[in-house]
């Protein structure tokens, strides 16, 4: 008989997911391949975007646009005027470029623009998209206050738009087998998910380098801050935003969100977490930033609990989902673009051994009569099967994707496939919504508050246990 093939989560980590299919060839390894009918449409089907900022995450969504079929940019706007030339350098053509975000959504031939501006910009531009009739991409995490968020949900609801968020792993196809596995029960009761995501550069710790040409001569720097309280102009603050307050969410804003709207997608979860409790600190970028460089979140949920960890200080792990279930175990291990799950990804499930065993250890210290009287009745109630009946399990099972897969593709055409159709979509304002009041609001707050964040349905709010 064939031996079955032997992982455990040490295994997993180690190999790397670049390594795992190479070295797992023949041994019953799937390369998934992308569901999503890429056909172009009639040209008075196309999409015409534009996009408003255009800083890393947006010129990453541009890239990716240009894999998407029957759908068009025609312009961007972002307050740093360098950041106007490197939209028509990914595009290769001449656009509309503008300081003044207003102007595209007040273009009758735009039917939808892209958020990827820093968090506390989220609010205003979707709520003024909707009221201008545009459907909207906005990045993750979908607001950066509870009350954003609720008031985003008001506005595309209202005007009767479409809303998806931009953590991309809800349109791959590697977690819609992770989902599929989920559904089918396999994994039995899931007590524990756990899910890493840790970095060891100073580009992951979000010290990015100042553009030599950052200044108030070149950035519109008070309308940059928008809401956020007035200070003199300073580049870092500009350029790692992630930092502070005034601007982003830390960890949780930038990582947390993704890693909790890949398991509210794979267990159907449609609802913030019931409690959270945070820790962590600044133990290596003491750099006058806010937020930690470490954060651990425990959430309880009805019926399972989750264990969040981001390290900005340690690589071992990089990205890893495990779920513990009574009868199996599923890993999920994403390599590729900080943000978009590509190439090399990959996913394994093992099956756990029965848990209804003869009992041999505590009857040890039983008479030996009633040692056999015990293993007589046992073999009676549990007879062996019949030649040919056994169900052997065969192993692991091992999902990867193929070469230049980018979930990030997927997603984009996920929204504007709803925009032409106008069909819902999975990561909608209420699913957004809920993903950033757990794994960023409640993780801040607990954080924060060095105390157990409880979530208040009835009132809409976090509260102290």
């Amino acid at each position: 008989m064939k031996k079955p093939i032997s992982m455990t989560r040490r295994d997993f980590v180690r190999l790397g997911a670049g390594t795992m299919a190479a070295g797992l060839a023949g041994k019953n390894v799937t390369i998934l391949e992308p569901s999503i009918l890429r056909a172009s449409p009639p040209p008075a089907e196309v999409v015409r975007f534009g996009i408003i900022g255009t800083g890393t995450e947006g010129c990453d969504l541009l890239r990716a646009s240009r894999r998407v079929l029957g759908i068009e940019c025609v312009a961007a706007a972002d307050v740093y005027d360098t950041r106007h030339e490197t939209p028509k350098e990914i595009l290769k053509k001449d656009i509309d470029t503008t300081r003044e975000y207003r102007r595209l959504l007040d273009r009758k031939d735009i039917d939808a623009v892209i958020v990827a501006t820093p968090d506390h910009w989220h609010r205003r531009l979707v709520v003024e998209a909707a009221q201008a009739g545009k459907d909207a991409y906005c990045e993750k995490p979908m607001s950066h206050t509870l009350e954003d968020g609720f008031a985003m949900v008001d506005a595309v609801q209202t005007n009767k738009r479409i809303l998806q968020i931009g953590s991309q792993r809800v349109s791959s196809i590697l977690y819609a087998k992770a989902k599929e596995i989920w559904d089918s029960g396999r994994l039995g009761e899931v007590d524990t998910i756990e899910a890493v995501w840790d970095r060891n550069t100073d580009s992951g710790a979000w010290v990015y380098p100042i553009p030599p040409d950052a200044s108030e001569h070149t950035i519109d720097w008070n309308t940059w801050l928008g809401d956020a309280p007035k200070r003199p102009f300073d580049g870092r603050r500009y350029v790692s935003w992630r930092c502070y307050k005034d601007y982003g969410a830390g960890l949780p804003g930038d990582l947390f969100v993704h890693l909790i709207s890949g398991i509210h997608y794979i267990t159907g979860t449609n609802a913030p977490a019931i409690r959270a409790y945070s820790t962590g600190g600044i133990y290596h970028y003491k750099d006058g930033r806010e937020f930690g460089d470490l954060q651990w979140t425990i959430f309880d949920y009805p019926k399972f609990q989750v264990v969040l960890r981001c390290n900005q200080n340690n690589k071992y792990e990089d990205q890893l989902f495990t779920f513990y279930g009574k009868k199996g175990t599923m890993f999920i291990r994403g390599e590729g673009a900080p943000a978009a799950l590509g190439a090399g990804a990959s996913l394994a499930f093992r099956a756990e051994p029965e848990f209804h065993t003869r009992e041999d250890y505590s009857i040890g210290s039983w008479p030996e009569k009633q040692r056999e009287e015990y293993i007589a009745e046992w073999n009676r109630e549990h007879p062996r099967p019949a030649p040919g009946n056994y169900n052997v399990e065969s192993g692991e099972e091992i999902y990867t994707v193929s070469a230049g897969y980018s979930d990030m593709v997927d997603h984009l055409t996920n929204f504007f496939q709803a925009v032409r159709t106008r069909k819902p979509v999975v990561e909608n304002e209420v699913f957004g919504n809920n993903a950033a009041i757990t794994g960023c609001h409640m993780s801040n707050y607990s954080y924060f508050n060095k105390n157990v964040a409880v979530w208040d349905a009835a009132s809409k709010a976090i509260k102290s246990a």
